[in-house]
């Protein structure tokens, strides 16, 4: 009875891990001394759809912390927007 039980614990692992959605990354924005805070919070605007509340909030930790998270999704959904913040001068990358 105990191997069925393990192997019926397998099964259902495998099942979680066969539903589990794509792992998420982050677009991870660092501070500079460059770009203005006008600058920054336009182009998160622009770029990761934020609404202008956020883009602030982020400049803000941005320049208190030095970084901060400021879009979730797939790599592939990322990558377009990283690219985008780096025509615009932004220091980012993906984690």
């Amino acid at each position: 009875m105990i191997w069925f039980d393990q192997t019926k614990e397998q099964e259902e692992a495998a099942l979680d891990l066969a539903t589990e959605p794509s792992r998420l990354h982050e677009i991870i924005l660092y501070n500079d001394d460059v770009n203005t805070f006008e600058h920054v919070i336009q182009t998160l605007i622009e770029v990761c759809e934020h609404t202008p509340e956020q883009a602030e909030q982020c400049s803000l930790i941005v320049h208190y912390k030095g970084k901060c998270s400021v879009k979730r999704g797939s790599y592939d959904e990322l990558e377009p927007k990283c690219i985008r913040l780096h025509a615009a001068g932004l220091s980012a990358e993906i984690v």
